[in-house]
C-alpha cells in the first residue's frame, strides 16, 4: 500500500505530502519521541498526538512513511515548516489513535 492508497482509503486529512508513492510497511503508536525513534520500524504509519517540529525530527530519523496526527490534532506551524525541509508527510483524523490504529492495520491487511 502506498501513503496515498492510505489516504483515500482512510479518507484521511493531508497537511504536508511529501512523498506520495511511499510504501507504507506496517503501524506504529507512540508519544514519547525518544522511544518512538528507538522503535517505529522504517515504513510505518507513525500514529500520535505530538504535533510540534520535533515530530518531524523524529519521523526524518526513523524513516517511517508519513505521521499520522490522530484525535483532531493539528500540527504547529514548526511542524510544517520542518516536515517541509525533512520530506516527511503529515497526515490527520479526528479518530482516536487506537481506532486509526485498527483501521490502518485493516487497510494494509486488506492489500495483501
Amino acid at each position: 500500500m502506498t501513503v496515498s492508497a492510505l489516504i483515500s482509503s482512510l479518507s484521511l486529512h493531508v497537511f504536508h505530502l511529501a512523498d506520495a508513492e511511499r510504501s507504507v510497511t506496517g503501524g506504529y503508536c507512540g508519544d514519547l519521541l525518544s522511544w518512538v525513534m528507538g522503535r517505529a520500524p522504517a515504513g510505518a504509519v507513525w500514529m500520535t498526538i505530538m504535533s510540534n517540529g520535533n515530530v518531524a525530527g523524529v519521523a526524518s530519523l526513523s524513516d517511517v512513511a508519513c505521521v499520522l496526527l490522530t484525535e483532531g490534532v493539528a500540527p504547529d506551524p514548526d511542524l510544517l515548516s520542518k516536515a517541509s525541509e525533512h520530506g516527511v508527510t503529515i497526515l490527520g483524523c479526528a479518530a482516536g489513535t487506537y481506532e486509526a490504529a485498527g483501521r490502518v492495520a485493516a487497510a494494509i491487511e486488506g492489500t495483501r
